[in-house]
């Protein structure tokens, strides 16, 4: 029965790492097919957020920092530079999201809080890359309030689904 367990939290862990993979793949194509800019919502941080409450840690630490360098190989974007520093962010933002929900033991907090520092870590390295003429872009790509969106929508679900999952 445990060998079952196993591998079905296997099988499970690799379809999910499946679908992160190939839904950041089309994200280009799935925008252009749609004429909507889909990558002001996320996607990266989307599909961690959704490791994180839907597999284990190790597992959104692992997509957090492949998923920039893989698109950068199958697209050219982001930028190698600017993959690195996503990749840092994305990181970043497991690390203090697990050791923010031990300190604050609220999920929205935890969440809301790992998400902000990280992105505040991130403008901060883009902003140096941008001063060293290492990127040659704007600072902010992605309006403000987008962002405000994406971070209580996501910081909303982890909080509902972590205390759905509680109380079962």
């Amino acid at each position: 029965m445990n060998i079952t367990l196993a591998n079905n939290r296997k099988a499970t862990l690799l379809l999910f790492d499946l679908f992160a993979i190939t839904f950041i793949y089309f994200v280009p194509a799935i925008s252009h097919v749609l004429n909507v800019p889909l990558y002001l919502l996320e996607p990266m941080r989307i599909i961690l957020i959704l490791a994180m409450v839907h597999t284990h840690k190790m597992n959104a630490y692992v997509l957090a920092a492949t998923l920039p360098f893989f698109t950068f190989l199958v697209s050219g974007h982001p930028l190698l530079p600017k993959a690195i520093v996503i990749s840092g962010e994305l990181v970043l933002n497991v690390f203090l999201f697990f050791t923010l929900l031990r300190v604050f033991k609220a999920k929205f907090p935890a969440i809301v809080s790992s998400i902000i520092l990280s992105k505040m870590v991130y403008y901060l390295l883009k902003f140096a890359l941008i001063q060293t003429a290492v990127l040659e872009m704007g600072l902010i790509s992605t309006p403000i309030w987008i962002q405000v969106a994406m971070v209580l929508v996501l910081s909303g679900y982890v909080a509902l689904f972590l205390r759905k999952n509680a109380t079962k």
